[in-house]
């Protein structure tokens, strides 16, 4: 579809094989740009050495450039900034962050022909398209939510339980799939509430639930809104454990709850940095540039090597060529083996559950 772009960014001229254009999409202003920027910094660490590397394809030496967008986690902005890539003739993009950004940003590339890797994006609604442009490289959230339903009556006991999701793709969606299997595992769900993602007040919400007497509330949403939300709860006497999904699983989180972070209970998808492959490495170059590293920063530099080792085995960077190659994929990246199957989805990927003592996230427990 697209040849190698120039220097100066057009098609065609002398210097038709020294860039190859990569977009990253993330949201780099507002509640979540710490959560955008460690995908961005995930991504270009992947770019840069890479580019130090040296890649050649089609017998010519290239030179990868990333272009880094802000969507603002609102889905019409991430479309516009879809759109924007595609015309600038970007080859492939890393992202978006969040499902709900992804999910409509998806169509757009997919529309182009131009592979779109999410190194965030959990909802199972994403890959359920039957685009074949769009993959990821970390586990769904029907795996997640299946795990925390069940972790949250087997592991911590809990009969009653009060959902409350932001009504995004992304905590609509693993509430979704908390709930059903919560209930699958023997609970009651007494309450299901939504907010939305740019609110900070739940004191109606938390007020209304607390008379119901749940053992357990589970938040489908961000750290944005699940930091005050545990402030809240505390401060209402609601003696309940706070349990979340990735959204949750960061420092940020525990920045906005501050003491009140204590016993909170939250998964992320794949394995704790330290029991990755390459996470110790990973850990170390990327906090000697960037600071801690938040949630998704490997993922999106997994995106990036495994895009690149797409076009390597494509000796192209055509993106319908690619698009072939990326189906192919076995790569042993910095989070583990990573393969897709038919619908782009990983396989064979964990979930780990991790809980706020003494400040900071402890693991609890790997499944897989």
């Amino acid at each position: 579809m697209f040849g190698l772009l120039g220097g100066c960014g057009e098609r065609g001229g002398a210097d038709e094989s020294a860039v190859i254009r990569i977009g990253s999409v993330a949201p780099l202003t507002g509640p979540q740009a710490h959560l955008g920027k460690d995908n961005e910094n995930g991504a270009r660490l992947a770019i840069d050495e890479i580019n130090a590397e040296g890649l050649v394809l089609g017998g010519k030496p290239v030179r990868l450039e990333l272009i880094g967008e802000d969507d603002q986690a609102e889905p019409k902005t991430a479309t516009i900034v879809a759109q924007k890539l595609v015309d600038m003739g970007v080859q492939a993009v890393i992202g978006h962050l969040n499902s709900g950004t992804t999910i409509p940003a998806s169509k757009i590339y997919h529309d182009a022909g131009i592979p779109q890797i999410s190194p965030s994006a959990t909802a199972v609604a994403y890959t359920a398209q039957g685009y074949k442009t769009a993959w990821r490289v970390m586990t769904n959230d029907e795996q997640q939510g299946k795990v925390l339903g069940q972790y949250a009556v087997n592991g911590l006991g809990a009969r009653k339980i009060a959902v409350i999701d932001d009504r995004t793709a992304y905590g609509q969606g693993l509430a979704d799939q908390f709930e059903a299997a919560a209930k699958a595992t023997g609970a009651e769900i007494i309450a299901r509430e939504f907010t939305n993602d740019r609110a900070t007040d739940f004191t109606a919400i938390l007020t209304s639930i607390k008379g119901k007497g749940p053992d357990l509330v589970f938040f489908g949403g961000m750290d944005p809104q699940g930091g005050p939300m545990a402030k809240q709860m505390k401060r209402l006497g609601l003696n309940a454990v706070l349990l979340g999904g990735d959204g949750l699983q960061n420092a940020n989180f525990i920045k906005l709850a501050g003491a009140d972070a204590e016993g909170v209970v939250a998964s992320s998808p794949g394995l704790p940095i330290d029991d990755m492959p390459g996470g110790a490495e990973f850990r170390k170059k990327f906090e000697s540039r960037y600071g801690v590293i938040q949630v998704y920063a490997p993922y999106a530099y997994d995106a990036v090597q495994v895009l690149v080792a797409a076009m390597r085995r494509a000796d192209s960077s055509d993106p319908a060529i690619v698009l072939e190659a990326l189906a192919r994929t076995d790569h042993e990246g910095v989070s583990g083996p990573i393969r897709f199957d038919a619908k782009g989805d990983t396989t064979g990927g964990a979930v780990t559950l991790y809980q706020v003592k003494d400040g900071a996230w402890r693991v609890l427990e790997t499944v897989r």
